[in-house]
């Protein structure tokens, strides 16, 4: 197999038309930088998602940014409108799974149907030959030789940046997106990438970093929640099923949380409680001073996923892999339980770690690796 790092450089012949999703950020403002110095012929893009009515406006602050970029570049700049498929795809997902008590993950439903759904197919249908984001993540293009055949392939990367990477929210991507998709800044570190906005003269090269999903501002998620699943009081346990405070709706805690509930039986010395289990119908929260419980049952190695998807397609089963199932979480010895042929996108699947797990929730994505190759992942029971 011949592994090459995909080259974001034009060559004789190349085409070269490319749509940058524009945030407002400093990481997409020098990936737009980078292709147009490059010889890419670059257009910025700035996606309007959808935000609620009870959320001070931020986007119109952030086109605002993305225009002066564009400006500055003196490249074209588009307005593309997917508030609609947000809403129906990142922020119902998220409200509906929620209220069944399971923690989902918007940033991978971002991903997947806004940015290398809506976008991507836009992009596409406008003569695009690539999208680019400011994603910290690489990618790199494999020739399988097998026989007299071989197999162009495409495998997506860890971000050399290990404290930005981001191939955790990119696992649902298809070989189709890879070969039309660019990462400028996937092979360079944050301060690097400042650095570069700054020699660009950018206007967002002193722009702080973003926190938090896009449409919320400064909002948390239980603020946002509550205006679309009514609180509910109920209690917290401890793990002897003794009544040791309250909380407003089970249904507003993910695993391994120490915050938002009231302790009302104190004791001196007493050491912070976290989440460790959550009893929806009876709305009720299992507590523990030890993090590690992890779950109803204690410490977790083996979690069921659903709703599987493997970049190249199949995930073979012969040996161990690495995964995390937190964002920046180390990468953990893992094995597929019960398989002895490869597995397809779709299938339903049980892995064990090899250490136990904690914040294992359902809704929460595992992803697997081989090394710094993401090979794709699926989402706990």
């Amino acid at each position: 197999m011949i592994r090459q790092e995909k080259s974001q450089s034009i060559v004789k012949g190349q085409p070269s038309k490319v749509f940058v999703g524009l945030s407002g950020g400093v990481d997409s403002s020098v990936s737009a930088a980078l292709l147009q110095e490059r010889g890419y012929q670059v257009t910025g893009v700035f996606i309007k998602v959808w935000t609620p009515d009870f959320i001070e406006c931020t986007w119109k602050e952030d086109r605002l940014d993305a225009m002066r970029v564009c400006a500055k570049l003196e490249i074209p700049f588009i307005t593309l409108d997917l508030s609609k498929e947000y809403k129906k795809e990142v922020v119902d997902y998220m409200i509906a799974e929620y209220k069944a008590g399971r923690t989902p993950n918007p940033d991978v439903m971002c991903n997947r149907y806004v940015k290398f759904g809506g976008f991507y197919k836009w992009a596409m249908g406008q003569g695009g030959d690539y999208v680019a984001t400011g994603h910290y993540a690489r990618l790199c293009h494999t020739n399988i030789q097998m026989d007299t055949n071989s197999t162009n392939n495409y495998e997506l990367l860890a971000g050399r940046d290990k404290e930005k990477d981001q191939s955790y929210f990119l696992w649902t991507l298809k070989q189709e997106q890879l070969a039309h998709t660019l990462f400028p800044v996937g092979d360079l570190k944050k301060p690097e990438v400042r650095k570069l906005a700054k020699k660009f003269n950018l206007p967002t090269a002193e722009k702080k970093d973003s926190q938090g999903l896009c449409f919320m501002g400064k909002i948390d998620v239980k603020e946002f929640l509550k205006h679309y699943i009514k609180p509910k009081r109920g209690n917290v346990l401890n793990e002897e099923g003794e009544v040791v405070g309250t909380h407003d709706g089970a249904m507003f805690f993910t695993l391994g949380e120490r915050h938002g509930f009231e302790i009302t039986q104190k004791t001196a010395g007493d050491k912070p409680y976290y989440v460790v289990g959550k009893d929806i119908k009876k709305n009720t929260l299992i507590v523990s001073n030890n993090k590690l419980r992890g779950s109803n049952s204690g410490p977790q190695q083996v979690f069921e996923l659903e709703d599987t998807h493997w970049i190249n397609g199949v995930l073979p089963v012969t040996r161990k892999f690495l995964a995390r199932l937190r964002y920046r979480q180390p990468l953990q010895g893992v094995r597929i339980k019960n398989q002895d042929s490869r597995i397809t996108n779709g299938e339903s699947l049980k892995v064990e770690f090899d250490d136990a797990q904690t914040g294992g929730d359902s809704g929460q994505s595992v992803v697997f690796y081989d090394g710094e190759v993401c090979l794709g992942g699926g989402v706990i029971v």
